[in-house]
């Protein structure tokens, strides 16, 4: 069958990036089985089970990435015994016969399916990180180089106060940096199964080495250590807690917030014609409307944080659910909630690398905003004028009435142009600061202390929460998936 008569998953084959979707493919899963499988030999062998011999440690090493026809074999092993683990050891043992007998030695499926999904979790943080860290770095540089652009500010898309169009910037900045340190920390977490046996007790273990429970504890080390973790999980049942699905998918799901957010908001921009994601040269906005820029990048973003920020509700239910030692009522849902979260969280931070490398700001645009608005917020500053000239406050609040409801008037009913500054410069009363209008208006002195603001910010706060993470910051272009 041609895989254009199959669903295939639009993450895989349409969105995610080359890592990624390798990560969670069916050759890097069975292949980690085998690692999984060599890396326990060795350490039985070391501790003294005799019939390892050095012949099948060097076959398991040899035959340690599965090929396409022991995927297919496998698959119509498991057909015939229903479990796909035995299928694996079945396929194995033949590819390397020597090892045959000694395959899954003393382990439970778990061993496998539970210690690479763990594998799985931390090569996954590992892949987000430096995408991550590179999303905060230019972002950051965009912050910096708009310190002082004034913006018009919005509550309840609302005219409020100025701002600036790198402070603005900062609230998504500081939203991602919350993120990183999430997906730190869970990464941190993440411990192996181990070797725990069928229930969690070690009981196989312990027969296997004559019930010598230091060279069980041992074993249990060597494998951690063998595998590159730095500690295994003290307790489990057949399987290690679901819970520590949940402590991933979490800031997983956090992140699609902070991305949805950041979406939005550059949508609302674009509306307002005054910041818009890139547009590439070629690219069509409508198949109707040729003159359309859609913002399709974080317009995507959006779709797929959604659907990021509802896997959490699969691994919080999952793991609420476990019966004791175990259940198999989580096997089919994490099989497709935890490598779409995944997939997903590396498209979204994919995307939005693309839209932070390359957003297009228009002054023009922004100043003529500012423009309409800010007379009517600069009227308390006409009025402190007046009274240090000498006016009487309560006189030129009413005058200030007046004059900005007259203006209101001509824009909300007539369509016209906010004129208050004309009605005051055209009005006796107010002669007195008629000369310190110019500056009275200057935008720069609305934005408080924004400029300084956002470049501490960047300068310090995000230069501390990426010390260490250097490495990852890289200036090759970010290219965007179909």
């Amino acid at each position: 069958m041609s895989t254009h008569d199959k669903y295939l998953t639009p993450l895989s084959s349409r969105y995610a990036s080359k890592e990624m979707s390798e990560l969670f493919s069916t050759r890097t899963r069975y292949s980690t089985w085998r690692k999984l499988w060599y890396n326990l030999a060795i350490a039985e062998k070391e501790l003294g089970i005799k019939a390892i011999t050095d012949e099948a440690l060097e076959q398991l090493k040899a035959n340690m990435i599965v090929t396409d026809q022991e995927i297919e074999d496998a698959t119509k092993q498991e057909a015939i015994v229903r479990h796909d683990v035995m299928s694996h050891v079945h396929v194995y043992g033949i590819t390397a016969p020597a090892a045959a007998g000694i395959i899954h030695l003393g382990a439970t499926s778990c061993f496998v399916t539970d210690n690479a999904d763990l594998i799985f979790l931390r090569d996954g943080i590992d892949i987000l990180i430096p995408k991550l860290v590179n999303v905060i770095n230019r972002l950051s540089d965009f912050a910096l180089k708009h310190k002082d652009l004034p913006v018009l500010g919005w509550t309840h898309f609302q005219p409020a106060q100025l701002t600036t169009v790198g402070k603005r910037a900062t609230l998504w900045i500081q939203e991602l940096l919350w993120d990183l340190r999430n997906l730190r920390r869970a990464r941190a977490d993440i411990g192996l199964r181990g070797v725990k046996g069928t229930t969690g007790t070690q009981a196989s273990f312990l027969t296997l080495f004559n019930g010598d429970h230091d060279k069980v504890e041992q074993l249990d080390e060597r494998v951690v250590e063998l595998l590159g973790f730095d500690y295994a999980y003290p307790c489990t049942g057949q399987t290690y807690s679901r819970k520590i699905d949940v402590d991933v998918l979490a800031p997983l799901a956090s992140l699609g917030c902070t991305a949805h957010k950041f979406a939005t908001d550059i949508r609302l921009l674009a509306n307002l014609k005054e910041i818009e994601e890139p547009f590439e040269s070629t690219q069509i906005g409508s198949s109707a409307m040729a003159y359309k820029r859609n913002p399709m990048r974080s317009e995507r973003v959006c779709s797929l944080s959604r659907h990021l920020q509802s896997l959490f509700q699969d691994a919080a239910s999952t793991a609420s659910v476990q019966w004791f030692e175990r259940t198999l009522d989580d096997s089919a849902i994490r099989r497709v909630s935890i490598p779409s979260a995944f997939l997903t969280a590396d498209i979204v931070l994919s995307t939005m690398l693309n839209i932070v490398s390359g957003l297009v700001v228009y002054p023009k645009v922004i100043e003529r905003r500012i423009n309409s608005e800010l007379p009517f917020m600069a009227t308390e500053n006409f009025i402190m004028a007046m009274v240090q000239k000498g006016g009487d406050r309560q006189e030129c609040h009413e005058k200030v009435r007046v004059l900005s409801h007259q203006a209101a008037k001509v824009v909300k009913e007539e369509g016209g142009d906010n004129d208050l500054i004309e009605r005051v410069k055209n009005d006796p009363y107010f002669a007195p600061i008629h000369a310190e209008l110019a500056t009275l208006l200057d935008p720069s002195t609305f934005v408080g202390r924004a400029p300084e603001q956002t470049e501490k910010f960047v300068k310090k706060t995000v230069a501390e929460a990426l010390k260490g993470l250097e490495q990852h910051i890289s200036s090759q272009e970010a290219q965007l998936s179909v």
